[in-house]
């Protein structure tokens, strides 16, 4: 059988055991619209959040669908939030079952394949967490930013929402704005405790890589406005202008792992809750 490439589709399969399930399941719904152009990728004994978190990503970058078979609530509950991100559809074929078992016979399950998990206060508070930074990304609700742990601004690709997924998974509620020269920055960031606020910078050159690689990953022309030298450092300029304006905390993060970035945030916060 010839597979066309280009017009391949794919189901990521994710447990954390077998898998066997969930797999049945897929090539059962397969088989239902006769696509033979349709390809399944398993992901077996599924163990943390971090491998959630990879397999998300993969799966937002191929398009793919997601259906899983995850026993541990902590597991469900991340791909849910993951899935919601970065708008991959995923399909929880466990979950559903186990909750009308609950709700039917008043039982509690097991939890296999592991010991059971803990929600304990910290793991509310980091799922509370990651769903506030999933309503309040890219400035989409300004209602709940006086709730805000953490407020990162700067301009397009400079790492606010991964930076805000990942603080959020450290159990603090992070919101991130925007910063665009045509755009006035909401009135609001003038009003927040500024050492709450932290801006997003990056040199010029290697955000100009950045957005190019971003474009062509759309299938856009490169040498568009979004990544032309001039636009860019338009813009960069306009944001630390305003970073200024309010006196939050700058960080460069040229170069910088998500992780980094992350532990130089934490330190300030800490010192200012202090």
């Amino acid at each position: 059988m010839n597979i066309d490439i280009d017009n391949q589709h794919w189901i990521y399969v994710c447990s954390d055991a077998a898998g066997t399930t969930a797999e049945t399941v897929a090539k059962a719904t397969i088989r239902q619209f006769q696509m033979s152009e349709v390809q399944l990728k398993r992901f077996s004994q599924l163990q943390d959040e971090e491998e959630i978190r990879a397999i998300v990503h993969e799966a937002a970058a191929q398009q793919a669908f997601i259906m899983y078979t995850l026993v541990q609530p902590e597991l469900r509950e991340m791909m849910r939030l993951e899935a919601a991100l970065h708008n991959v559809h995923a399909f929880d074929i466990m979950g559903p079952a186990m909750k009308g078992f609950v709700d039917t016979f008043h039982n509690t399950p097991q939890q296999l394949p592991k010991l059971p998990y803990t929600m304990d206060e910290d793991y509310y508070r980091r799922i509370e967490a990651i769903e506030y930074a999933v309503r309040n990304d890219d400035g989409k609700s300004l209602t709940e930013l006086t709730q805000a742990d953490i407020v990162l601004i700067g301009v397009s690709r400079t790492s606010k929402t991964p930076l805000s997924v990942y603080l959020a998974h450290k159990g603090y509620k992070t919101a991130n704005i925007p910063i665009v020269p045509e755009v006035q920055p909401p009135e609001i960031l003038l009003q927040l405790e500024p050492q709450r606020v932290i801006g997003l910078t990056m040199k010029a050159d290697q955000l100009m890589r950045i957005r190019e690689a971003r474009l062509q990953g759309l299938g856009l022309l490169s040498g568009a406005k979004y990544a032309e030298q001039a636009r860019v450092e338009r813009e960069l300029a306009y944001a630390r202008q305003f970073m200024e304006r309010i006196g939050c905390i700058i960080i460069d993060v040229t170069n910088r792992a998500i992780e980094e970035t992350s532990e130089i945030i934490i330190d300030h916060i800490q010192q200012f809750q202090q």
